[in-house]
């Protein structure tokens, strides 16, 4: 037996058992051992071109849009395109798709070749982003859509934080153009607590439109307890 077959066959080990994990029965487990195997360790081995996880990378990326978009197409359905654009570019950039991937421990899951070992690659952004994406296209070969969107609302939807959500939902501006629409009443927004140490501050704040108060939220600025206040009045409106 040769040493790649040895490297191999301990790995699948290792592969099966965080399939498991996943809730995956694969169908073909090598597509998988592609998905996570870099140029280099290719390389080091001398193996057919191709069977790196390149093409894989190639066709994930596609996947996860196309997941993303149907995700946020659902969820937020009076986001208008533009607000939609960059809510999906935030989830599948590359920070994004390393905290997924390291969320899962895929980045001590890829197979490097022996000098990206040495250099550090197991702990290159751009080069766990790309594992994510090869796993991503990997899955949809082996499984379709379906497991697809199974695997993205149990691992990854619930693990988007609202950071990277309200750094690109404007609740405050999406609270004013629906009012708006409807009519020209006043929306303000009144702090009505302040409490915490000056490095942990705690601000709680309302809005009020016309003369009703449809909203309260809690945040660490002024600004964010509003945004929080506006986004607890559009699930009041929407009936969400």
């Amino acid at each position: 037996m040769t040493r790649h077959e040895q490297i191999i066959n301990k790995y699948q080990i290792k592969l099966n058992e965080k399939l498991a994990a996943l809730n995956i029965q694969p169908n073909q487990t090598a597509i998988y051992i592609q998905a996570f195997s870099h140029s280099s360790f290719i390389n080091d081995f001398k193996l057919e071109k191709g069977t790196d996880n390149e093409r894989l990378e190639f066709l994930g990326d596609a996947v996860l849009e196309l997941v993303v978009s149907q995700y946020l197409y659902r969820n937020y359905p009076d986001l208008p395109e533009g607000k939609l654009t960059k809510l999906r570019a935030s989830i599948v950039c590359e920070p994004s798709l390393v905290t997924f991937a390291q969320l899962l421990n895929f980045d001590q899951m890829i197979l490097l070749g022996r000098g990206e070992e040495k250099t550090g690659g197991r702990k290159r952004p751009s080069l766990i982003a790309d594992v994510f994406e090869a796993f991503v296209g990997a899955l949809y070969l082996d499984q379709g859509m379906d497991a697809i969107h199974a695997f993205f609302n149990q691992f990854i939807f619930p693990n988007i934080t609202n950071e990277v959500l309200e750094g690109i939902l404007d609740y405050k501006t999406h609270l004013q153009e629906l009012i708006h629409k409807e009519s020209k009443v006043q929306v303000d927004y009144i702090l009505i607590d302040e409490s915490g140490p000056a490095h942990f501050k705690s601000f709680t704040s309302q809005v009020k439109i016309g003369d009703e108060i449809c909203g309260e939220g809690t945040g660490r600025t002024k600004k964010e307890s509003e945004q929080s206040a506006a986004k607890n009045a559009l699930k009041l409106l929407l009936g969400e």
